[in-house]
């Protein structure tokens, strides 16, 4: 899955590509994004690259 990240003036912007609904782990919800765990961006603060965790999810 792709997962962009900038910075527009004093905002992250993320973009993430939407999936097809999955399950997740505890069969609550459906996921529809996900970096699958933390991942490093190009976009840098302070000379260091910003982390990012996302999961976004629909309930069942």
């Amino acid at each position: 899955m792709a997962v962009t990240a900038k910075i527009e003036g004093n905002k992250l912007i993320i973009t993430a590509d939407l999936e097809t609904p999955t399950p997740s782990a505890s069969g609550k919800t459906l996921v529809v994004a996900s970096t699958r765990g933390n991942k490093a961006t190009d976009v840098m603060i302070d000379g260091k690259p910003v982390i990012i965790g996302l999961n976004a999810y629909i309930k069942k």
